[in-house]
């Protein structure tokens, strides 16, 4: 027996089997709540329903080589939570406003070019962009990496920049949290 660390066994790696088992988990999940009551009929029900979902309509690979890095998704999270109450205020204030006589509230169309090429950070920011409050994003060029989006009340130069400055930062979350996106064939080149 040799005591050197390339010979023992190799554990099994347990990623692959990890990142298919959490849509299996999430689809038996939301099929037990749908059905409002928790049995093994209806877990053993959603498992099956799962494993046809998933078959029939596979998921595409994710960008990157490794899982949500816990911290850097914990802030996105929380940056979002705070843009969803601060732009919740803003809309609050402006309807208030809009009631009262006087200048109505201007709103933009705002082009936002991204810095990723990744379809999935920016497929994830038109989401979260399209959560908060007084945004939407009306177009998303993918082969342009350009987003336009309707912004409520960005009717000056610094309301504008204020708003690419949130999707930039916003973008930049994302690609931390996610790693940094490999093209197609390329090994993967994960953010420090």
């Amino acid at each position: 027996m040799s005591g050197g660390r390339g010979n023992g066994p190799t554990p099994p790696d347990t990623t692959g089997l990890l990142r298919r088992a959490v849509p299996v988990v999430w689809l038996v999940l939301v099929w037990v709540l749908l059905w409002g009551t928790f049995s093994w009929a209806n877990v053993l029900g959603g498992l099956v329903v799962a494993l046809v979902v998933l078959v029939v309509f596979p998921l595409p690979p994710a960008p990157g080589r490794s899982w949500l890095r816990p911290g850097p998704a914990l802030r996105t999270l929380r940056r979002f939570v705070a843009d969803l109450v601060v732009s919740s205020l803003q809309v609050a204030w402006q309807s208030l406003e809009a009631l009262r006589p006087g200048r109505p509230i201007r709103s933009s169309v705002v082009a936002v070019r991204l810095e990723s090429s990744s379809e999935f950070v920016m497929a994830m920011a038109v989401e979260i962009l399209s959560l908060v409050p007084g945004s939407l994003v009306i177009e998303a060029r993918p082969e342009e990496r350009t987003l336009y989006a309707h912004v409520l009340g960005a009717d000056d130069a610094e309301a504008v920049a204020a708003f690419r400055a949130q999707v930039a930062r916003l973008e930049a979350d994302l690609v931390e949290a996610l790693g940094r996106p490999q093209a197609a064939g390329a090994p993967s080149e994960e953010i420090p």
